[in-house]
């Protein structure tokens, strides 16, 4: 199983967005620190806000952010939204010509891969991709909030 790159991008952005937690991001920010198009992102950040993962916010200081906790957002969520369909084998599709299709030990196997992949990653949140242990601050250019305390005063004298 492959996902896209829709659903690549996808967790990029949450992950941008919680790194970059407290603050508004910009889609050229996120684009620049990831090497893709602004008009990529722009078309991914659609389903993200439709389903409440993300907010945006209008207006020549707007950005985005995230609607809900990272530790509210997991990957499940991400891809159960941004993926077209899961059929790992034609006998998935349920206009399938096998004549094997109520019987065989493949389908059934493989619906029990397809559920463990679901369920490991409905155990993997989007707070847990984004921790400054996993060094994310400094590789996408954010400062890192956890160890500039002056920074951390300043947010909140700004909200």
């Amino acid at each position: 199983m492959r996902l896209t790159r829709q659903t690549n991008y996808a967790i990029r952005i949450l992950m941008y967005c919680a790194a970059n937690d407290g603050r508004l991001s910009r889609i050229p920010e996120i684009a620049a620190s990831y090497n893709v198009s602004e008009l990529f992102l722009f078309k991914i950040l659609q389903p993200l806000v439709e389903h409440g993962f993300i907010t945006t916010v209008r207006g020549r200081n707007g950005g985005v952010k995230l609607a809900k906790p990272a530790t509210d957002i997991t990957l499940f969520d991400v891809v159960r939204v941004t993926e077209e369909g899961f059929s790992m084998a034609e006998c998935f599709d349920a206009d399938s010509d096998c004549p094997l299709i109520d019987s065989c030990g493949l389908n059934a196997s493989l619906r029990r891969a397809l559920g463990a992949f679901f369920e490991v990653l409905a155990g993997v949140s989007i707070a847990s991709l984004a921790t400054p242990e996993s060094d994310i601050h400094r590789r996408l250019g954010l400062p890192d909030l956890k160890d500039k305390p002056a920074a951390v005063a300043e947010l909140k004298k700004a909200s």
